[in-house]
């Protein structure tokens, strides 16, 4: 009878798992709850012991003349420029006769350009009433700064129009004194000269007129201009609330420090590549996941939660207790970040069988969770895993061990052939628990299963390998392969179907 085995399609892991990145940022809440509380506390504490300096505020209607109805905001930056110069900051300090260096009460008050024409002043003191007289200092020179500008450029321009207009005067004399007492009646050949004379004087006349005239409206037109710029909202102290800058601090710092909290636990997630989800943890170990347990406090838990806890350790118990009774040979449990919890799994797992006959827990663990906890009376024996030896054939062995980091890994086959991983989950990073499983491997130490610590309460994957080894094999080829003797080592559960014969294939 020929059989084939069709391979199913590989699919490539994607780059970034949203899902193990979400589920790994919210197990490290620990980790931004912290920061975010941190944050809060520290923005409260700021508010309350850096209290703002008194601050008073002024605004200042500034009349350009320039003023175009598309103007983007030029002139009034150019404004906020020319307040933080040393020359309206001097003539401030002197009005108000203080000795301080202009340079340095500069950085004391700011400008913004509220509008084109309306500028306000921020302005920073000792007291509230300093404050105060510094933005009216402040403001009185930025205007007399501002109308003697307009003032010297309107006299400017006034100046120039009357030189334009003394030069035309200066031409009309000189057409005048060529023209003289002649007119084109009295010299009949010179009539087309005398003509264009005439034409020249009337019209230097009107551009005389017109300079006049310009000249005039330049000098009226700085009166507007100085009119218009004052002071439209007097210079007051700007009011405090402790208790609403307390809030808006501690909240600011909250939100700082919760995004803050995410960024580290996300990018700690990526760089430490530690699964999380049972499914990950399966496909690294190359075992399926056969019960899981919440990671066991060293300190007495709440009431409520001691019946779920108990009725947990009471099913993994009687699965391992059902692993540890169906092999032939030793079996040991290896823990991964979870000494303590495995410690007592051990320990339960030996009561159960020790109404089937005499057990021995054999500790490889390093330190002293077996040796040193306490036990009851009728608790099986522990020895050390220096001396399993001794132990008679006829007791059966429970090994306890460690893979984490630094395990001495042939030593491992003295607590037992097989062997069931008690992992936490996160706690391993991918590179480590492929060493664990090559390691083991090496060691032909056989992996029945994991027992997964501290899972994800809403992880709903599922942590079994069908294409694993015989231990993951389910549904009834699996009896039927244990009935006909087959191991069936490192076959697919399609492998596994396609060696049940066909009934067309017998019939032929």
């Amino acid at each position: 009878m020929t059989t084939s085995t069709t391979s199913e399609p590989s699919t490539a892991a994607p780059l970034l798992d949203l899902h193990a990145l979400v589920v790994t940022v919210r197990r490290r809440r620990r980790l931004w709850s912290s920061l975010a509380l941190l944050g809060l506390l520290a923005g409260g504490a700021v508010a309350v012991l850096l209290p703002p300096a008194p601050t008073a505020v002024t605004k200042v209607l500034v009349a350009h003349k320039e003023d175009q109805p598309n103007d983007t905001g030029t002139l009034i930056r150019t404004d906020v420029a020319l307040l933080g110069t040393t020359r309206i900051a001097e003539k401030a300090l002197k009005a108000l006769k203080s000795p301080e260096k202009p340079e340095d009460f500069i950085q004391e008050y700011r400008g913004t350009g509220l509008t084109n024409n309306l500028l306000q002043i921020d302005v920073t003191g000792d007291s509230d009433a300093q404050a105060v007289a510094r933005a009216k200092a402040l403001a009185d020179a930025f205007i007399a700064d501002h109308v003697s500008r307009m003032r010297e450029a309107a006299k400017a321009d006034a100046e120039a129009l009357l030189d334009q207009r003394d030069r035309m005067r200066d031409e009309l004399a000189q057409v005048n004194k060529a023209i003289g007492d002649r007119s084109p009646e009295s010299d009949p050949e010179a009539s087309a000269s005398i003509e264009s004379l005439f034409a020249r004087r009337a019209e230097l006349n009107s551009r005389i007129a017109d300079f006049d005239q310009r000249a005039a409206q330049a000098r009226t037109g700085t009166p507007r201009l100085t009119a218009g710029t004052l002071i439209v909202d007097g210079p007051r102290a700007v009011p405090h609330s402790l208790p609403r800058a307390a809030v808006t601090n501690a909240a600011i710092g909250f939100v700082l420090g919760l995004v803050l909290g995410l960024a580290l636990a996300a990018v700690g997630t990526v760089v430490a590549d530690r699964p999380v989800l049972r499914r990950d943890i399966a496909a690294n170990l190359g075992a399926s996941v056969l019960a899981e347990l919440r990671r066991l406090p060293r300190r007495p838990v709440v009431p409520w939660r001691r019946r779920r806890t108990r009725a947990a350790h009471e099913r993994v118990t009687t699965t391992l207790a059902r692993t540890v009774r169906g092999s032939a040979e030793p079996v040991s449990l290896l823990e991964l970040g979870c000494a303590h919890s495995t410690s007592v799994i051990a320990l339960n797992v030996a009561r159960a069988l020790t109404a089937e006959g005499p057990v021995v827990v054999v500790d490889g663990l390093p330190g002293t969770e077996l040796a040193g906890g306490r036990r009851k009376p009728d608790d099986p024996a522990v020895v050390s895993g220096e001396g399993p030896a001794d132990v008679p054939h006829q007791t059966r062995r429970l090994g306890v061990g460690s893979v984490a980091p630094g395990t001495a890994w042939t030593d491992l086959q003295h607590l037992g052939g097989r062997t069931v991983l008690v992992v936490r989950a996160g706690h391993g990073n991918a590179a480590w628990l492929h060493t664990v499983a090559r390691q083991l491997a090496d060691q032909r130490i056989t992996v029945l299963g994991v027992v997964l610590i501290d899972p994800d309460p809403r992880d709903r994957t599922d942590g079994t390998l069908w294409d694993g080894p015989d231990t993951a094999l389910r549904g009834p080829y699996e009896r039927t392969a244990r009935q006909n003797g087959t191991g069936l080592p490192h076959r697919t559960v399609r492998s596994a179907a396609a060696l049940v014969p066909d009934n067309d294939q017998e019939a032929r």
